[in-house]
C-alpha cells in the first residue's frame, strides 16, 4: 500500500503544546452540536435544524458510516466535521482542539493537510489539467516538487486515471471526475477521509474499486468516515451512526 503510506506528521493540530491533550481525547468529538439555518419564508423567519445536539466521538483508526434519509442531516454533519461549516451551538473538538478557537488559516491548514474530502460536488479547476488539480493542495502545503511527483502519479494510478493526467475536467465524465476529486484527496495522506457519497457518480465497478480503496486507507491506519445510503457499504464499515431530522437515533457497533 506505498500509494497512501504516510510519513511524519504535517498535522497542524500536533504541536507539543496540544499532543497531550490531542492524546486524551479522541480524534473527533462533537459535544452537543446543533447547525440550524433560518430562512425568510413569506415574511417571517423559519428555523430548519440540520443538526440536532448531536454528540459523538470518532477515534482514530474507526470506520465509520452515516446513514439516514435524504435531508437527516448527513452532508451538514460531514461539512461540519471538515470545517467548511460551522456550529450554530455546541463544541467540536478535532485532534483535542476547539475549532471554535481555531483562526481561519489554522483551519484552511487543518482542512489542507488534516482531512481528505471527497465531497458529491467534485470542486475541480476546470483550467487545470487533471495531474494539476491532484497536485494543488499539495503545493499550498509546501511539499516537494519530487515528493509532489510521487505522490500524484501513485494516486492517479490508483484511480486508474494516470492516462488522463494531461485531460482537463470539462472532457471528462461526472464518474471520471469524481475519480480525480478522490485522487486528490489521497494524495495528500490525510490521517481521516471524510467522503459524502463517494459512489454516487460511478457504475458498479468502479464503485466497488473506491470502497476497496477506503478499506485500505482504513488498514493502513486511517479513519474514514462514510456517508452512504448503500447498505452493502455500511455493513464493511465498524461502526454505524444514523441520522433522523438532524437528530443522531442509533450508533452501533459492527
Amino acid at each position: 500500500m506505498a500509494w497512501w503510506k504516510r510519513g511524519k506528521s504535517e498535522s497542524v493540530t500536533e504541536t507539543a503544546s496540544t499532543a497531550e491533550a490531542a492524546a486524551a481525547m479522541p480524534l473527533i468529538h462533537l459535544e452537543g452540536v446543533s447547525r440550524v439555518f433560518k430562512t425568510d419564508l413569506d415574511g417571517a423567519d423559519a428555523e430548519t435544524r440540520a443538526l440536532d445536539n448531536v454528540t459523538v466521538d470518532i477515534d482514530r483508526g474507526e470506520y465509520v458510516s452515516v446513514s439516514g434519509p435524504s435531508g437527516c442531516g448527513k452532508s451538514t454533519f460531514l461539512s461540519v466535521l471538515a470545517l467548511l461549516d460551522s456550529p450554530t451551538s455546541g463544541r467540536y473538538y478535532f485532534n483535542g482542539r476547539r475549532v471554535d478557537h481555531l483562526s481561519p488559516g489554522e483551519k484552511a491548514r487543518v482542512r489542507n493537510v488534516d482531512v481528505g474530502l471527497i465531497f458529491q460536488s467534485f470542486n475541480l479547476i476546470g483550467d487545470m489539467t487533471v495531474y494539476e488539480n491532484v497536485e494543488y493542495p499539495l503545493t499550498l502545503r509546501g511539499v516537494s516538487g519530487e515528493e509532489r511527483r510521487a505522490r500524484v502519479d501513485a494516486a492517479l494510478a490508483r484511480v486508474g486515471l494516470a492516462a488522463r493526467a494531461k485531460q482537463r475536467p470539462g472532457s471528462l465524465s461526472g464518474g471520471h471526475q469524481q475519480l480525480v476529486a478522490i485522487a486528490r484527496a489521497i494524495a495528500g495522506r490525510p490521517p481521516i477521509v471524510l467522503a459524502d457519497e463517494p459512489t454516487g457518480n460511478l457504475d458498479s465497478k468502479s464503485g466497488e474499486s473506491v470502497m476497496q480503496m477506503l478499506d485500505e486507507l482504513h488498514a493502513g491506519g486511517a479513519t474514514i468516515c462514510l456517508a452512504t445510503h448503500n447498505p452493502d457499504y455500511i455493513a464493511r464499515t465498524e461502526r454505524k451512526l444514523h441520522l433522523f431530522d438532524g437528530r443522531l437515533v442509533d450508533q452501533l457497533p459492527a
